[in-house]
């Protein structure tokens, strides 16, 4: 049975859910199948995280640059 697509989490709350899975399998306690499962959903969190950085930098770098006569657009994140 293929798995659900989880909605899409905040920043602040994917980062407290991460730290919260590292806790987890620090503590050396879970069977495996349920480390892996942690693991894989760790894994996903950071993914997410570190694309919401990135998009932010843009933006950012965008706000910042030196070109005085660059018109402000919307910004649209690529979709990958």
């Amino acid at each position: 049975m293929p798995k659900k697509a989880e909605a899409p989490v905040s920043f602040e709350t994917a980062l407290q859910q991460l730290e919260q899975i590292v806790s987890r399998l620090e503590s050396g306690e879970l069977p495996l199948e349920e480390a892996l499962n942690e693991f894989e959903r760790g894994v996903q969190l950071a993914r997410s995280g570190q694309q919401t950085l990135q998009q932010a930098e843009q933006r950012v770098q965008i706000l910042l640059s030196d070109d005085k006569t660059a018109d402000l657009t919307p910004f649209t994140p690529d979709n990958d």
